[in-house]
């Protein structure tokens, strides 16, 4: 049984902010410990949700001074999370990257995520930092560590083979009763 779309919008939304992703790597305390600050976690990472990096290429023409273009592309995780040192607002090396289970979405889709996310950073890319984090370096990184989340309802067959793949994964469960009339949290610009 597949479970409904706004489940997974509701984990996406509440993983975007630190708290939740805090939450969510305590699940799976490797990426946790990873985190260069357990006193100020807020401060040690950044969240991207539904990221975009920007690809520089290099020319291949005769006449090129060796420059190359630029394109942006969204990754096809759902968020990531920058690690920063909390003191000097740098970038640290490593980068996590979250795949919800979307519904409707099976096992080689979900993977086949994971896969385009690997051949996409395999260039020379810089992210695209959100508002607020422009200031922190964003350069590419050669650690890459994926984290998959799946509900109860996910079939097991997703789970044999998350376990198969050797792939990293924990199992979220959902606040059903959401209050959608929760006053507007306005962001701090």
């Amino acid at each position: 049984m597949y479970y409904k779309k706004s489940n997974y919008e509701q984990l996406l939304a509440e993983y975007c902010h630190h708290e939740g992703a805090i939450a969510l790597l305590k699940q799976f305390r490797p990426y946790l410990e990873m985190l260069p600050s357990m006193r100020r976690p807020e401060s040690s990472m950044v969240t991207i949700p539904l990221p975009v990096i920007r690809i520089r290429e290099e020319k291949k023409s005769q006449g090129s001074s060796g420059s190359g273009e630029k394109s942006a592309i969204q990754l096809p995780c759902d968020l990531a999370i920058i690690l920063c040192d909390p003191e000097w607002q740098v970038k640290m090396d490593g980068e996590i990257f979250i795949f919800i289970h979307r519904p409707e979405e099976d096992f080689s889709e979900l993977l086949g995520r994971w896969r385009q996310t690997q051949v996409l950073l395999e260039k020379d890319y810089e992210w695209i930092m959100p508002h607020g984090h422009q200031h922190i370096y964003s350069e590419a990184t050669d650690r890459l560590y994926p984290l998959f989340v799946i509900m109860p309802e996910t079939p097991q067959r997703i789970c044999r083979g998350l376990q198969g793949a050797n792939l990293p994964f924990v199992i979220s469960l959902v606040n059903e009763e959401e209050n959608e009339d929760l006053a507007m949290l306005i962001p701090e610009y």
